[in-house]
């Protein structure tokens, strides 16, 4: 998922760093960046806020959560 690796990246944290502060392995983080590995909503929930992003930003692949949107 292009916009999970772009969210990290933007903040300035390793794949470890998140892995870390998520309490998961390193892996997980790389699988579901590329894709490998499907994001369930609470596990996208949790990079949302590592990331301080709305859901939509990952669900919508836009920036404004979609009810502020006009």
């Amino acid at each position: 998922m292009k916009r999970l690796r772009a969210a990290r990246r933007e903040i300035g944290l390793t794949q470890k760093e998140v892995a870390d502060q998520l309490d998961v392995p390193q892996s997980y983080v790389s699988k579901c960046e590329s894709g490998e590995r499907r994001v369930d909503v609470i596990e996208l929930a949790d990079f949302a806020s590592l990331y301080q992003k709305s859901l939509d930003y990952f669900v919508s692949g836009q920036d404004e959560p979609m009810n502020e949107r006009q």
